[in-house]
């Protein structure tokens, strides 16, 4: 792979903001499962960013359907703003970005976009799915454990 100006700079503008926007939530708070859910739903949004970008996770990375997993962020950042950064608002929409993220091969499916009935997608779609549903818990979990955020 022939690596352009263009890949150089969206790799460091997506690494550094990962890593800014976890500084952040490590200043935010102590609160263990709230930063270990932070850490996870950055980790999945990078990993989908990345492997989208550079393969695709439907067919290639010309195949239109990847463009759903652009819906799977937004459905993840605006539910962030929307929830404040709360805790019990993010493990919602964390939770609505799991069915974001499990709904993308099925609606590639129903509009035939693209080889969705595969192993490689469906051991992905279960491995972001998972992703997303883990760091719902632990914010979830932060509620209870008390935060100081």
């Amino acid at each position: 792979m022939n690596w352009t100006v263009f890949d150089f700079t969206f790799a460091a503008v997506l690494i550094g903001s990962v890593v800014i926007i976890y500084t952040l939530v490590m200043r935010k708070t102590s609160n263990t499962a709230y930063r270990s859910g932070a850490g996870i739903a950055l980790a999945a949004a990078f990993i989908l960013v990345w492997a989208n970008g550079a393969v695709g996770i439907i067919g290639d990375e010309n195949n239109d359907a990847n463009m759903m997993y652009s819906v799977v962020l937004l459905v993840a950042i605006i539910g962030a703003v929307i929830a404040r950064f709360r805790p019990q608002g993010l493990a919602r929409a964390m939770y609505a970005t799991t069915v974001a993220q499990v709904s993308v091969p099925v609606i590639a499916l129903i509009a035939g976009l693209g080889p969705v009935v595969s192993w490689d997608v469906l051991i992905l779609t279960a491995f972001f799915g998972i992703l997303w549903f883990v760091s719902a818990r632990l914010f979830q979990r932060s509620v209870k454990t008390g935060n100081d955020h």
